[in-house]
């Protein structure tokens, strides 16, 4: 990038010390951040048929004057002038507040362009801007910037135009130029010019195309170099599995592997035999079978001769993990062992000394798996089973537990496709988009929270056959500030209903951790039947016998939440039914409701909690690691964004690309985020 373009910003006219301190503090600090400095909004100021004008809407319009100003003070310095103006053939009231030098420029029987606010009923536009014949500059759009001080639009604009007059053919294109040509985008100048000072709503649209594809192809670009920076400097194991006896243990599994497991287990498979450390993220919704795809990849590194840790965030979990996965290992020579925080003493000794000489094929536990104590023989493969609930550091310090061993994430949320091009983009994802034959859809329902007592009366037939429910409630007690449903009452509502014949159990995140597996271990072994608690249970255990899921205030839950609450149940065979009880008072609560009875898919539940709610709702803010971008949007621009990854992984696969000077000003970028050395992503 050429250094004069670099030149601190009060090198301009008129730049003025005062100036460049509130420039700074936007982070303008170079003529080029100046230029790069966009407008958060336009106004429209096209003229519009005030008969096509809606209500309250914000327009344009053009007239005769045809009555003289009529101008009252009242206050302090306040004013208000009206004037009638015929347009076209309706005559409409004009009002100007605060504006008394209106008045000598508006003249009976000329031209007036007013803009402001319509009033459809009273006629009536509140006036904000207006020129007449005398000032009829006239622009279709006006850029507005988000300005600090004293500065104001028009100065500002002013600066931009003596920066792209003075400066603007000293802008380095960091798009080279077949890029351009493929996609017939504009230059890098063209479109700073057609930001700032667009002529038409389609000079918008091409210099918005240009600026989004930019930022998406430099961020992809960071991405994809460090994906290739960690491949190519982390040397992983290769695992030369014995395909026959994969094979053969797939076969004997009592239920057929669908479509979308076979996709997966062979890009795991194929990754494990590769030299370079797999660092995978799989993901399938509640369901769908990926403990199994889990289990295959263990085995297949067991045949090479070496061990698996598969870690998960409760000890209940665990338990039922070991005993599945030693359940369809019962009749191999395969040892699976259970390490928690509750296993001590000798038998904590006896296990890790096992362990440490390869006498344990697969060790499940919780973030006991992580401790210094702890030591393999080989290990080959560590898998991550609900990646999001532990630390990155956590996750760090079990990869490291071995020489490099391949690394496999698992979750049950299901992540938009532009999340996982975006948050996960240094990773390879692997999806299982389908769900077993046979399992029966969970049906839900929206009731409001008059129907509270036919819920109940279903709630009780249920019950009656035999079957468990979960109760979910937003709050663990009473508050002041929110009127919704809390636990520790709806526990005592609920354990007065039903009387002594039923259990009612209480769980919540006040309670100490074990406490709370002592809860989730009496339900799962039907010591209670109805377990009313927080969302601490999202991600829980499996317990076949519950059949009903009700969630008091839905509203106030998002979709992948409440997919997450669904799919605690229609684990057994027994038909499962979730029951939404809510009163939204927004368009977009009642939308999250209907969505919910029309799709048990959480993919597509996904996507449209995304939409609903923003990418940086949709983890937290904070711990997202969501990129922010000036224009762009991931959900609306999500074809663009995947253009620009497969464009990004085509260049940096390239070897041209890295000794070309028509890629030089891309590689100063990727150079300057620090990607191509594995440093950071912002």
């Amino acid at each position: 990038m050429s250094n004069i373009i670099l030149e601190p910003v009060d090198t301009l006219k008129g730049v003025g010390k005062e100036t460049a301190i509130s420039l700074n503090e936007m982070g303008i600090h170079t003529i080029m951040d100046l230029l790069d400095y966009l407008p958060y909004r336009y106004e429209d100021y096209r003229i519009k048929d005030i008969m096509e004008a809606t209500h309250d809407e914000r327009i344009t319009v053009q007239g005769v004057i045809h009555s003289e100003p009529a101008l009252m003070y009242y206050g302090k310095k306040r004013s208000r002038l009206t004037v009638r103006l015929l347009i076209g053939n309706i005559l409409v009231k004009a009002v100007f507040f605060n504006q008394p030098y209106a008045k000598s420029k508006l003249i009976l029987g000329e031209s007036v362009i007013i803009t402001g606010k319509w009033d459809k009923n009273r006629q009536e536009i509140t006036v904000n801007h207006f020129s007449t014949n005398d000032n009829q500059e006239k622009k279709d759009y006006e850029p507005i910037y988000s300005l600090r001080g004293s500065l104001k639009n028009h100065t500002f604009r002013k600066f931009v135009a003596l920066a792209l007059k003075e400066y603007g053919d000293k802008v380095v294109d960091p798009l080279p130029p077949e890029i351009l040509q493929k996609y017939r985008l504009l230059s890098k100048k063209e479109t700073f010019q057609i930001l700032h000072f667009p002529g038409s709503e389609e000079d918008m649209k091409q210099g918005r195309r240009r600026y989004v594809y930019e930022e998406f192809l430099l961020f992809q670009l960071k991405m994809q170099s460090l994906r290739k920076f960690q491949r190519d400097h982390s040397t992983g194991i290769s695992i030369l599995y014995v395909e026959g006896k994969v094979n053969e243990f797939i076969t004997s599994l009592p239920f057929p592997l669908t479509v979308a497991q076979k996709r997966v287990v062979h890009e795991i498979l194929t990754d494990c035999q590769s030299p370079a450390r797999m660092n995978r993220l799989l993901q399938g919704d509640v369901g769908s079978g990926k403990t199994v795809v889990a289990a295959i990849s263990l085995y297949a590194s067991i045949t090479a001769g070496f061990q698996g840790a598969l870690m998960v965030p409760t000890e209940i979990l665990a338990e039922q993990h070991a005993e599945s996965l030693a359940k369809m290992f019962e009749h191999r020579d395969v040892t699976v062992a259970l390490l928690t925080s509750s296993i001590k003493g000798k038998k904590r000794k006896v296990l890790l000394d096992q362990l440490s000489i390869g006498r344990i094929d697969i060790l499940v536990g919780t973030h006991a798996l992580i401790q210094d104590e702890v030591n393999f023989h080989q290990l080959g493969l560590v898998i991550t089973d609900e990646q999001h609930r532990f630390g990155v550091a956590q996750r760090k310090v079990l990869r490291e537990k071995g020489e490099n061993p391949n690394v496999l994430f698992m979750t049950a949320t299901p992540i938009p496709r532009t999340l996982a091009i975006t948050v996960f983009g240094e990773m390879d994802v692997s999806t299982i988009d389908e769900l077993p034959a046979g399992r029966k859809p969970i049906e839900t329902y929206w009731a409001k929270e008059e129907m509270l007592d036919r819920v109940l009366h279903f709630l009780k037939k249920e019950i009656s056959k035999g079957r468990q429910a979960y109760v979910i409630t937003p709050l663990i007690e009473e508050s002041d500030k929110l009127d919704v449903q809390n636990a520790i009452d709806v526990h005592s509502q609920l354990s007065l209903y039903f009387g002594s014949n039923v259990k009612v159990g209480l769980m919540h995140g006040r309670l100490h951790p074990t406490e709370k597996e002592q809860v989730m271990k009496e339900f799962s072994e039907h010591s209670v039947d109805i377990l009313v608690s927080t969302t601490v249970v999202e991600v829980g255990v499996n317990v076949p016998n519950a059949t009903m899921m009700i969630i008091y205030d839905a509203e106030r839950f998002g979709l992948s939440q409440l997919h997450q609450l669904r799919g605690r149940v229609g684990r057994g065979e027994e038909q499962s039914y979730c029951i939404l009880l809510a009163n939204p008072k927004t368009d977009v609560g009642k939308e999250r409701m209907t969505i919910m009875t029309e799709t048990t898919d959480g993919f597509v539940l996904s996507e449209k909690d995304l939409e609903l709610r923003g990418p940086g709702d949709f983890f937290g803010r904070k711990q997202s690691g969501m990129p922010e971008f000036k224009m762009a949007d991931m959900v609306h621009d999500y074809r663009v964004l995947e253009i620009a990854r497969d464009d990004a992984k085509a260049l940096i696969d390239s070897p041209i690309f890295w000794d070309h000077e028509r890629y030089e000003a891309l590689r100063e970028r990727l150079s300057a985020s620090g990607a191509i050395t594995g440093e950071k992503l912002d």
